[in-house]
């Protein structure tokens, strides 16, 4: 069984995005194996067996008596926030509370591996705040009682700003343990000087007149998920006999010689160089593409559904500064700093309203900075319309390591054989 194909899309999509170089996304996969790895021996919290959704006891039992201590540690992702930490100051001098920042987490396989032992035995991780994605990993996190419920009063601005779309999560119901931090889509992104015509189904990338020109993730959740949308199946809540439909309609494209490879992170260059025409891809990697090298590369979320991936803010249950934690969750929402966060990140937001706020900071400013920031206010790559939004799916959900294995079992002879 080979993990390295069973990467954590939280890794690889948008690595362009991210800042990371070629060389980078190289040496990183390596890291994927490793995640894909602890994930498929199993690694499993040894918590109290937590609830899909939080009760409102336990909410009031977990900050009962908890106080603000004026300090908190954040654990990160690379670049995924203003190296000068603009957001954080601003926070400090509105609260009082400092903020130490650490980018620490690379992908969610090995932090999960990382922090489980203190966790399993009540100990704190060194950090109050963690931004972890909605794969296997939040599951495993969720379920070990490893996350700490939320307490929504006192989360003001999330409940006034954050869109529709972050309050019913299917992986979080109730956002019991989490809010989102930012978001990315996976759609098909196309050359329209290569394609002659529009692109805007699934059933496009099944399309013998682009035999050898379509591009396919050897992702294994990510190709799975578009053999599932492509048969009108909600990956959410497929089955093992859902996911062998998709797996052969998956064969059946292959088999007709219509994909030319199944790609990492290069399939940006093989759009870019005419090796693909169209291809499964990643929101932030065309807005980046375009806006760094010029091209005018589409990206749709197809008419039967694209998937949304999403990074969130999440409390450890062995926090030990959890209101400052919490204070921080919601000052992310307040509309100035999501919008200066997305101007510097280019993820999807999840605060609409940052979208006129950044257009009235375009509105100040000049030149070049000026056409940066409408590229960014004006993108639907980082604000997504409702239209679009209705239009995607997350992750397959797995509640064992055995249904893991299993999808993975499903997909990969696909990539590999």
């Amino acid at each position: 069984m080979s993990a390295s194909n069973f990467s954590d899309p939280s890794l690889l999509r948008g690595l362009t995005q991210r800042r990371f170089g070629r060389r980078d996304a190289l040496r990183l996969s390596g890291l994927a194996a490793l995640g894909g790895a602890l994930a498929a021996c199993g690694v499993q919290g040894q918590g109290t067996q937590a609830p899909a959704s939080a009760e409102p006891d336990a909410v009031a039992k977990f900050w009962n008596g908890k106080v603000k201590n004026g300090s908190m540690k954040f654990a990160g992702w690379p670049l995924y926030m203003d190296p000068k930490q603009p957001e954080l100051k601003k926070f400090t001098q509105q609260t009082g509370i400092t903020v130490k920042y650490d980018e620490v987490i690379q992908e969610m396989g090995p932090w999960f591996a990382k922090v489980q032992p203190q966790l399993s035995a009540g100990q704190s991780i060194g950090y109050d705040l963690m931004v972890i994605t909605n794969s296997f990993q939040f599951t495993q996190f969720r379920d070990s009682g490893f996350l700490a419920p939320l307490d929504h009063a006192k989360l003001p601005n999330y409940a006034k700003n954050a869109g529709a779309a972050y309050k019913k999560e299917a992986f979080d119901p109730g956002n019991a343990y989490s809010v989102p931090w930012a978001s990315g889509m996976t759609g098909i992104a196309y050359d329209i000087n290569k394609t002659g015509r529009e692109i805007t189904k699934l059933a496009d990338l099944w399309d013998p007149k682009f035999k050898g020109k379509v591009g396919m993730f050897s992702d294994i959740q990510e190709l799975g998920n578009f053999g599932l949308l492509s048969l009108n199946l909600d990956p959410a809540t497929s089955t093992a006999a859902d996911w062998q439909k998709a797996a052969d309609h998956l064969r059946k494209q292959k088999d007709a010689g219509i994909v030319r490879n199944y790609y990492d992170q290069g399939y940006i260059d093989a759009l870019g160089n005419g090796e693909v025409w169209l291809t499964q891809a990643w929101s932030g990697d065309i807005f980046q593409k375009n806006i760094s090298d010029g091209t005018d590369f589409r990206f749709v979320i197809p008419e039967e559904g694209g998937t949304i991936w999403t990074d969130n803010m999440t409390i450890p249950v062995t926090a030990e500064n959890p209101v400052d934690a919490l204070m921080l969750m919601d000052f992310f929402y307040e509309v100035e700093t999501a919008a200066t966060l997305a101007e510097y990140i280019n993820y999807v937001c999840p605060v609409p309203a940052a979208q006129p706020a950044i257009r009235a900071h375009a509105g100040k400013a000049t030149g070049e900075d000026k056409d940066a920031l409408l590229d960014v206010a004006d993108s639907k790559l980082v604000f997504p319309t409702k239209a679009e939004y209705d239009k995607l799916h997350y992750y397959v959900a797995f509640e064992a390591t055995s249904e893991q294995q299993k999808f993975q079992k499903t997909f990969e002879p696909i990539v590999l054989g």
